[in-house]
């Protein structure tokens, strides 16, 4: 029998390694799986590298992260924002690696990983700063930057709704990065408001498909507001 979830935090994450790559869903508060990355806090796993939106701010989330010291690297389009005090102090200090990608390149590069693809060329970008050192193409009278794939060891995924497969359901905004780190990493780990009876949910609008999801782990007490 397919059973892919878990009743702890702990348990879902208790497959980190030191030095992983780990792709972290959420736009603003939409779609962050706050829970989950505190239980990579508890963890203890270091030297990691954060693929996310934005480094976080305040003492929450990746901001949690990067405050304890385990960030090394950081692949993000919107690093630095309002309360991120944390992400600016060891980047200044020189102890933290930025990797700045336009969020349409983020998004569209962890899309070619999910999808299989070697590159993708772009046009954002090109002429910049972010295009020094890259291959570039004129394709049809337009400028192109080639970009690859990011990939992860780990996404770690806030849905609203799961079954025991992972088919998993979105809430609104909060699909935002999901379901393409889902695709794009090794082991994706979900927290979710509520798991469902095997066939309730309607297929017509699992998101994702159990197939790119390995454990999920149920979050209860959070209201669809916050999913």
């Amino acid at each position: 029998m397919i059973d892919k979830t878990v009743q702890t935090l702990e348990e879902a994450v208790s497959g980190l390694f030191d030095g992983a790559a780990i792709m972290i869903s959420g736009f603003g508060e939409a779609g962050v799986p706050a829970e989950l990355i505190d239980a990579v806090v508890d963890h203890g796993a270091t030297d990691l590298t954060i693929i996310s939106n934005n480094a976080g701010t305040g003492d929450v989330g990746i901001a949690a992260l990067i405050k304890a010291n385990r960030v090394r690297k950081v692949i993000a389009s919107y690093p630095r924002m309002a309360g991120s005090v944390h992400f600016e102090a060891r980047y200044r200090a020189g102890d933290l690696e930025l990797e700045l990608v336009p969020q349409g390149n983020l998004a569209a590069r962890i899309q070619a990983a999910g999808s299989g693809l070697g590159a993708i060329f772009t046009p954002t970008g090109y002429g910049t700063m972010l295009a020094e050192g890259k291959e570039t193409r004129e394709i049809d009278g337009r400028n192109y930057v080639l970009e690859y794939p990011i990939h992860a060891d780990f996404a770690l995924v806030k849905a609203l709704k799961a079954d025991r497969w992972g088919n998993l359901v979105f809430r609104k905004a909060a699909r935002n990065f999901g379901p393409i780190m889902a695709m794009a990493a090794k082991h994706t780990i979900v927290q979710v408001s509520e798991i469902v009876p095997l066939g309730e949910l309607d297929p017509e609008v699992i998101v994702t498909p159990g197939i790119f999801v390995e454990r999920v782990v149920p979050v209860p007490g959070k209201s669809a507001a916050a999913a």
